[in-house]
């Protein structure tokens, strides 16, 4: 799933809901040193469901709290909870803010959004929160899944990549039509996309002192041919051009109707494409992938049987 990120002004915190209390018994990981971190204000017994939201580079005080919350990183590059202890700054994949819990991106199922009353508006993404205390033999985790809206809680490479993901501008799916006008059974169907169909994409997110550049770039075209069958390429396919012999096939992408379009509906196939787009990103020393994007385009198509004269 996508997580989409929109511009909104002030920066909040909205816990939308927690799906579950689950109990974690484990050793603390050690500390993992960063470029960058931020702190999410979340006073110890408020029940105050929005906290303010706030980001910082390595080399600040760390105090991006008001009264008594002193957590989040300090100028040492430790992380430390609201009462001023030491934590690691990384847990299971996930970065500790300055409430002294700890926040990963997570990108919800649909139906997860959907139970959860669909996805808010506003820039903003969802994270999975869990807070740990001391229990017999361990610790305890409590947490469930959280809407943080506008900047993130904790600012990782990771986070700012889902950001710039979300600013990706990728082109519209435009069928190109080979040969133009009507098909006829049993002769080749050259597959092609526009050109611009099928160019790769970049966009940064960045905050003081973090920059990561997020790139797409077109991997794969599924075609839905409208009788029944598919078809997948591994590029944007060859536009077929006049003078071409017409029982010849594609070189790369094509497909050959068996009956003609007379019994759908209309007496004409639709054909959908579906583009599917890899995504990496780099920034800060660090590089890595996140979760595709796919774009969809669809043309209509009329396939006619081929009559032979006899004189």
């Amino acid at each position: 799933m996508l997580t989409t990120y929109r511009r909104q002004t002030p920066q909040r915190l909205v816990l939308v809901a927690v799906l579950g209390l689950t109990t974690i018994v484990a050793a603390p990981r050690p500390a993992i040193a960063a470029d960058a971190t931020g702190g999410v204000q979340c006073p110890p017994g408020s029940t105050n469901p929005s906290c303010d939201v706030s980001a910082e580079t390595k080399g600040n005080s760390g105090d991006t709290s008001t009264g008594n919350n002193k957590g989040g990183r300090g100028g040492d590059g430790k992380c430390r909870n609201p009462s001023g202890a030491e934590i690691p700054c990384e847990r299971n994949g996930a970065r500790a803010g300055a409430d002294g819990c700890y926040y990963a991106p997570i990108d919800p199922s649909p139906s997860t959004i959907a139970a959860l009353g669909g996805q808010p508006a506003g820039e903003g993404g969802w994270y999975m929160r869990t807070c740990y205390s001391p229990v017999a033999g361990g610790e305890q985790g409590l947490g469930g899944l959280v809407w943080i809206a506008g900047a993130p809680p904790v600012v990782s490479p990771a986070v700012l990549a889902r950001q710039a993901r979300a600013r990706l501008d990728l082109p519209a799916a435009v069928i190109k039509t080979n040969p133009p006008g009507d098909q006829l059974v049993n002769l080749p169907v050259w597959l092609a996309l526009e050109p611009t169909s099928w160019k790769s994409q970049s966009a940064t997110a960045s905050v003081p002192g973090v920059s990561v550049t997020a790139t797409a770039r077109p991997v794969q075209a599924s075609w839905s041919m409208g009788d029944g069958t598919t078809v997948s390429c591994a590029g944007p396919g060859t536009v077929w051009s006049a003078g071409t012999d017409p029982v010849k096939a594609s070189p790369d992408c094509g497909h050959i109707y068996r009956r003609s379009s007379a019994a759908a509906a209309g007496g004409i196939y639709t054909v959908k494409v579906t583009v599917i787009w890899e995504v990496t990103w780099a920034g800060a020393g660090q590089s890595g992938s996140v979760p595709g994007l796919t774009t969809t385009g669809q043309a209509r198509t009329r396939v006619q049987e081929s009559q032979t004269v006899v004189s």
